[in-house]
């Protein structure tokens, strides 16, 4: 159903697509959007080991939310910071492509515990964090990614 990986000596292995996915706060989200075009989305993740999902928040209205409920089918390409290694004049990037089923989480509770723990990805004292997302939880939107297929590879830009 997957393909394979072209270059599979490339590959990175599943703890290394695990630390990219934990490490990293952003990639490119997409959907089917209208008209059968595809719409990609940056958006930050926070990626869960015990369920093995990725979440994600944001409105709880819009062209993202309604390609999800249209079609549940998605992608999400993540990539580290390139970086060099000394004497070559290439640059390398490690990058995880998911294909996933996107389920939308509505339930507040539910809301309140992935934005917070998304949040904590970045520099802000708990306590703002869970004043922000209180805040504004009637009016945002989670949804997990069911992983299907996962996979990463060391790009070599030369």
């Amino acid at each position: 159903m997957f393909r394979k990986m072209r270059r599979s000596p490339q590959a990175l292995s599943q703890d290394e697509i695990i630390e990219v996915l934990k490490k990293e706060t952003r990639g490119v989200l997409s959907v089917q959007g209208d008209d059968g075009y595809p719409y990609g989305v940056p958006i930050n993740h926070y990626y869960d080991e015990e369920t093995g999902k990725l979440y994600f928040h944001g409105a709880n209205f819009g062209h993202r939310v309604d390609a999800i409920k249209r079609d549940p089918k998605v992608s999400y390409c993540v990539f580290g910071q390139d970086y060099q290694k000394e004497g070559d004049w290439a640059k390398y990037v490690k990058s995880v492509i998911i294909f996933g089923k996107a389920e939308l989480i509505e339930d507040i509770d539910e809301v309140i515990k992935w934005s917070v723990r998304l949040c904590s990805k970045f520099p802000c004292t708990e306590e703002y964090i869970r004043t922000e997302v209180e805040k504004d939880a009637g009016r945002t939107l989670c949804f997990s990614i069911t992983i299907e297929d996962i996979n990463g590879k060391l790009v070599h830009e030369a």
